[in-house]
Parts: C-alpha cells; sequence; structure tokens
C-alpha cells in the first residue's frame, strides 16, 4: 500500500511539473506577442502622420496682368513653364494676410508652404492651360514640413516662430488648412524635404535588385542542391562543397559586400549604386539558404517514389525531374521565398557597394543609379527633421507589409503543391 501512495505522490509530481512547463511555454509565447504588439504599435502610431500631408488652400491669381501676358500670346509648354510660379504663390500669400506688411514678417509668410509648392502649381497650371486668365483659382498647397508636424501634432518645434502660430490659427478658423492623403509619400523619391520625400524610388530599386537576385540565384540554387543530392558522387570534393555552403551560411551580410565592392565594383568596373551590383551581391548571399533548404525538400521525398520510377523503367534523370523535383517543390519554393525575404531586408552589404547614396531619380532599369527601402530607411532614420521620423516608420511599416506578403505566399504556395503520400 505504501509503494502504492509512492507512486501516487510522485505521479502527482510528474503531472505539476509538466503542467509548470506548459504554463512556462504558454507565458513565453504569450511574451513574444505582447512584445511584438507593442512594437508593431510604436511602428505604427508613427507611422500613420507620414500617410497624411498637411496643405494649405491659396487663390492663385492667374489674371494676364499679374502673369504679365498678353491675352493673345501663344501659350506652349516652354511659355508656360517660365511663368514666375514662385512669385504667384507669395502673391496669394500676401492676399490671404493683407495685415502683413513687414518684410520680416513677409519671410515667416512664405516660409508656411513647401518649397516644392512652385511645382505643384507649375505641373497644374500646364496640365490645365485652360486656367490662364482666370481671376484666380483655388489650389491645396503642400505646406512646410515645420508647419505639417505644428498641424498634425501640435507639437511647437524651435524653427517655428510665434508669428507661424499665428498665421495658422488664422487658417484654421478660415477653414484653409487640412490634412490630406499623402499621395507624394508613394509617388515622389528621395528628397531633403521631408515633405516631397516620398519611397517610389527605393521601392523601384529593391523590384529591380529582387529580380536580379531571383533570377540568378533561384536556377542555381536549386540546379545545385539537385546535383548535390542526386548526382554528385560521395567524395571529399563533394564533402568539401557542402561545408562551405553550410559556412556561407552564416557569413555575416556585411562581408558579401565587402566581395561585391572588391570583385564586382573594383576588378569588373560595374556600376556603383546599380540594382545589376546589389542583386550579385545578394544572390551570393541568398544561395547558400536556397541550396540548403532545397535539399532538405529534396530528402523528404520517401524513397519509395524513387524506387517506384527506377522500377518501372525510368532513367535516374526522369525519376528526379518527373517525380523527385514536383513533390519537393513545396519546400524549394517556401526556402526561395524566405531567401529572397531575406535579401529584401538587408541593408549592410548594399551599404558597401554604394546603394546609401542620395539619389532622386527613379531608377528604369538594373544600371541606373538607386537604392533600396532598407537603406531608405537608415538614411531617414539619421536626419535631424522631425518630421523624417514618421517617414522612417511609414517606410518601415512598407517594408514589413512586404515581408508579410513574401513568407504569406510562401505558406500558400506550400499548401497549394503539398501532397500527401
Amino acid at each position: 500500500m505504501s509503494n502504492i501512495k509512492l507512486v501516487e505522490k510522485n505521479l502527482k509530481k510528474r503531472y505539476a511539473r509538466e503542467r509548470r512547463f506548459q504554463l512556462y511555454g504558454k507565458m513565453a509565447v504569450l511574451t513574444g506577442f505582447i512584445f511584438l504588439a507593442l512594437l508593431l504599435i510604436d511602428i505604427i502610431s508613427k507611422a500613420m502622420p507620414a500617410f497624411q500631408a498637411t496643405e494649405i488652400l491659396l487663390d492663385i491669381p492667374l489674371d494676364h496682368a499679374t502673369l504679365e501676358l498678353e491675352p493673345a500670346q501663344k501659350l506652349d509648354q516652354d511659355t508656360l513653364s517660365a511663368l514666375n510660379y514662385a512669385g504667384l504663390i507669395k502673391t496669394a500669400l500676401r492676399q490671404a494676410f493683407p495685415e502683413v506688411t513687414n518684410r520680416s514678417d513677409k519671410k515667416l509668410l512664405y516660409k508656411l508652404v513647401s518649397d516644392g509648392a512652385e511645382f505643384t502649381l507649375r505641373d497644374h497650371i500646364i496640365s490645365n492651360p485652360e486656367l490662364i486668365g482666370k481671376d484666380s483659382i483655388s489650389l491645396w498647397i503642400k505646406a512646410d514640413d515645420d508647419i505639417d508636424t505644428l498641424f498634425k501634432l501640435e507639437t511647437l518645434t524651435s524653427r517655428v516662430k510665434p508669428e507661424q502660430v499665428a498665421f495658422v490659427e488664422q487658417l484654421k478658423q478660415e477653414n484653409r488648412i487640412a490634412t490630406h492623403f499623402n499621395t507624394t509619400f508613394f509617388s515622389n523619391s528621395d528628397s531633403r524635404e521631408p515633405e516631397q520625400a516620398g519611397i517610389k524610388g527605393a521601392l523601384l530599386g529593391s523590384f529591380w535588385t529582387l529580380l536580379v537576385t531571383l533570377l540568378l540565384s533561384l536556377p542555381i540554387g536549386i540546379g545545385a542542391a539537385v546535383y548535390l543530392e542526386e548526382f554528385a558522387p560521395q567524395n571529399k570534393l563533394t564533402d568539401f562543397v557542402e561545408i562551405n555552403i553550410n559556412n556561407l551560411a552564416a557569413v555575416p551580410s556585411i562581408v558579401f559586400g565587402l566581395l561585391g565592392l572588391a570583385v564586382f565594383i573594383n576588378f569588373f568596373g560595374m556600376p556603383r549604386s546599380a540594382p545589376l551590383v546589389g542583386g550579385l551581391v545578394l544572390s551570393l548571399m541568398t544561395l547558400p539558404t536556397i541550396i540548403i533548404s532545397s535539399r532538405a525538400a529534396i530528402k523528404a521525398v520517401p524513397p519509395s517514389i524513387k524506387e517506384a520510377a527506377l522500377g518501372l523503367g525510368a532513367s535516374h534523370v526522369q525519376t528526379v525531374f518527373h517525380h523527385v523535383i514536383p513533390l519537393a517543390m513545396p519546400g524549394i519554393l517556401t526556402g526561395a521565398i524566405i531567401g529572397m525575404a531575406q535579401a529584401l531586408g538587408e541593408t549592410a552589404p548594399l551599404l558597401m557597394i554604394g546603394m546609401v547614396a542620395f539619389i532622386v531619380d527613379v531608377p528604369g532599369g538594373i544600371l541606373d543609379s538607386a537604392t533600396v527601402l532598407p537603406v531608405q530607411i537608415y538614411l531617414w532614420a539619421d536626419s535631424p527633421e522631425r518630421a523624417f521620423t514618421a517617414l522612417t516608420a511609414a517606410t518601415i511599416l512598407v517594408l514589413l507589409v512586404f515581408l508579410a506578403t513574401m513568407n504569406t505566399l510562401a505558406i500558400l504556395l506550400r499548401k497549394h503543391f503539398e501532397k500527401r503520400w
């Protein structure tokens, strides 16, 4: 009887330890989710102001006298481009605040709008030349980044003067200042002015870079995995190659950047900051990941399938390409997409090949100078202007969305191609 009680006592202790272990596991998972949720909340809260832009409604005079044009003058594109749009905006601001006569106050008044306001007006007039000759038109003009911060966050920076605060209050009372969706964030490239900065150049730079990476790393990685797993002889050379592939997967990414700088740029003379070089460097970095995951997927295919195909008279090549690889495709695609997602988030190797340069133009191909989303985040995070904080968080959010989309795609492809045996 005493032995039974002893056994029951030990069982209770074992069950209690098991329940505690399960509780610790649940607490660990919950803690991870809490920290992840806090991180996402912090990023989203900081990013939301970047998706809204403060704009000021101005009545722009477009009569012929103000424009210094003859009523019968031909309005070609050169004539429209040469108009004094900055002067028109200043005139509109003076008309909106006729009480401002002091020269220093006028300078503060002109700083309410963005430096790029004249280009917004120019593009609008060139697109709508029939507006020339009207007394005035109402147009929303983007506000300066300091005014944008003041209006959206109600935060007074050291660069905003009390007179400008009074101007903003008057605009509020007249319903001439409001926030609208910031299309500039998606339609413009990098800029020194936060209100004019966008991620279009970085998005296209990431696209071209990942395209080069995909076209190089996917066929080479899958081909190397198939050869090493199915055709390579078991000797010291093969073992040496396998060891080095495993070692390359653990090499810091900045080493690949140094390799790309030394080989592709200094030795072969390829252009700096080009998606072609970035794609080559990221291909070297992602190849080990794709090879290792593809080999694991091929190895997971049951040997009975290969043996059945060989038994029915199929050659080794036919067995591999008609039976083994199709069944291993879910794992191969998953590894490839994870490798591409890793490449999308890399910064260090691209810094080494010059993709950290300030680039305003949108890249049109793999040889044009470009930057990528992680490098754009790095650049904006180092900027002193407060408005770049929101842009940095918004770009991080966009990058996270792309990464989540790629990982979701990997799961869906695995489910779609997965076969049970």
